[in-house]
C-alpha cells in the first residue's frame, strides 16, 4: 500500500513541476528579444534553449507511461532549477523592463 502511495505521490509532483518547466519555457518564448538585453539577462535564444532542455529533463522525469520514466529524481531536480531561476530572476525583470517601455510605471 505504502509502495503505491509514494508512486502516485512522486507521479502527481513530477507532472506539477512539469507544468512550471512548461510555463517557463512559454514565457522565455512571449518576451520580444531586445527585453533580455535591456533586462541585462541574456538573449532571448539563450533561455529559450534553457528552459527548452529543462522541459525536455521534466518531461523525461515523468512516470513510465508518459514520459522517461525510472523515476529520473536527477532530471527532476535540474529541469526545475533552471525554470526557478528564469521564473524568480529573469520574468520579473522582463515584465519591469515590458512594463516600463509600455509607460506602465507603476508603483507597485
Amino acid at each position: 500500500m505504502i509502495p503505491l502511495i509514494q508512486t502516485w505521490l512522486f507521479a502527481v509532483l513530477a507532472l506539477a513541476l512539469f507544468a512550471i518547466e512548461v510555463w517557463a519555457f512559454i514565457n522565455a518564448l512571449r518576451f520580444r528579444p531586445d527585453a533580455y538585453v535591456a533586462a541585462g539577462k541574456r538573449t532571448k535564444t539563450f533561455w529559450g534553449i534553457l528552459t527548452g532542455v529543462a522541459m525536455l529533463l521534466g518531461f523525461l522525469s515523468l512516470p513510465y507511461p508518459i514520459g522517461g520514466g525510472g523515476g529520473m529524481f536527477l532530471f527532476m531536480l535540474g529541469g526545475i532549477i533552471i525554470a526557478g531561476i528564469f521564473l524568480a530572476d529573469v520574468l520579473p525583470a522582463l515584465k519591469r523592463v515590458v512594463g516600463r517601455s509600455r509607460g506602465n510605471n507603476r508603483p507597485w
